[in-house]
């Protein structure tokens, strides 16, 4: 009790020169089973406030904002956040029990990531929403799969990992941001430049994962992700990651998925986190039919990579008939004898002028062989 006593007067010392609420602790601040502590105004951490074995700590302001910084990084037993205009977090802070969100999310340097909101022995968390989140950072530390509650924008877009990748601390971000041009990770991350396994990225949000130990990784979705412009089936959609020494996008896979073309999620394959810069949605180019293998992507740009739309072992069936249509149903292709020279040029008729070069987005085609069911599928046009 002493020590508490000291640390409160010094405060209040603290507060009236500075003409500002703040509780500054440069000493050793502890709670225990049954303690509740309230914090109303900024915490400034410079000493000991992690030998809290129980306890609830609580940050409260219904008409602004509040600020943890100093230091060294508090550690709490219980937390909760009810702050109208955010927590923000200048220095990192653990929770070792349990975590709340009633109301305003809790802000972190983006440019920062060490600075983070740290959940220590598997620390749950309620109350999560597109209101109340993690806008940052967040790590964690355990046993246990974890799911990492961030977000960005008014969005809560959550991303999970298993077990195994918790026990050496992972942590986690949301961007609501195009790849290419992205505010606070450096460099630029070409949506147009991936392997042979894909043939698009989405270019509307990404993640920033760390960790060095193999896991599956699980991303959502919801109808800002806008997922219809990857794919038309869910099966084709793909968890897609920047490698830092290919410096490009590969292929992560699609170990399991659910939900609509609106809200869901998806699994990626195992995967070593630290290995990519960031990660997102992608849509794979291969489907295999029978004898052929239809590449569904076309990037007439030049660079001798998909310039025309290919079905690999075509010529082993000259008996062919090639439509493609637009999504309104125009055709705007149509070729016997297909002999895998299209490039993305318009030959059809009605509003597509002949010879033209098609916008980027989904077509469908239909081939037709001979003496066999018909095929048809989406294929994508991509610069």
């Amino acid at each position: 009790m002493q020590k508490i006593i000291y640390i409160l007067i010094f405060f209040s010392t603290y507060a009236s020169i500075s003409q500002q609420a703040i509780f500054c602790n440069f000493g050793n601040v502890q709670t225990h089973p049954g303690a509740e502590v309230g914090f109303h105004i900024d915490l400034v951490n410079n000493g000991d406030f992690t030998e809290n074995n129980g306890g609830q700590v609580g940050f409260y302001n219904q008409t602004g904002s509040l600020t943890v910084s100093g230091d060294n990084r508090p550690t709490f037993y219980d937390m909760e956040i009810d702050v109208s205009d955010d927590l923000f977090l200048d220095v990192a802070v653990a929770v070792t029990n349990f975590q709340e969100f009633i109301t305003g999310s809790v802000q972190t340097p983006r440019d920062r990531i060490n600075v983070s909101l740290d959940y220590l022995n598997d620390a749950p968390y309620i109350g999560e929403n597109d209101d109340r989140y993690v806008d940052g950072y967040a790590s964690v530390n355990g046993v246990l799969d974890f799911t990492f509650p961030v977000g960005d924008d008014f969005r809560l877009r959550p991303i999970g990992i298993e077990s195994q990748a918790a026990v050496n601390t992972a942590r986690g971000a949301y961007f609501f941001e195009n790849p290419n041009t992205p505010n606070f990770i450096p460099g630029s991350f070409d949506t147009n430049n991936f392997s042979n396994l894909l043939f698009g990225v989405s270019t509307f949000e990404f993640w920033d994962l760390n960790g060095d130990v193999e896991t599956r990784v699980t991303l959502t979705w919801d109808d800002n992700s806008n997922i219809p412009t990857l794919v038309d089936d869910l099966e084709d959609l793909r968890v897609v990651g920047w490698d830092r020494e290919l410096e490009q996008w590969v292929n992560l896979g699609n170990f399991t998925i659910s939900g609509d073309l609106n809200n869901g999620q998806i699994t990626s394959e195992l995967m070593i986190p630290d290995n990519y810069v960031i990660l997102t949605f992608g849509t794979s180019e291969i489907i295999l039919d029978g004898d052929l293998e239809i590449f569904t992507a076309v990037s007439p740009n030049g660079d001798g990579l998909n310039d025309t739309f290919i079905i690999q072992g075509i010529a082993q069936f000259p008996n062919n008939e090639l439509s493609i249509f637009n999504r309104w149903g125009v055709e705007i292709y149509n070729k016997k004898g297909y002999d895998n020279s299209w490039a993305g040029i318009s030959e059809g008729r009605a509003t597509i002028a002949k010879d033209q070069e098609l916008p980027v987005g989904t077509y469908y085609y239909v081939l037709k062989i001979e003496g066999q069911k018909d095929r048809a599928g989406y294929l994508y046009i991509n610069k």
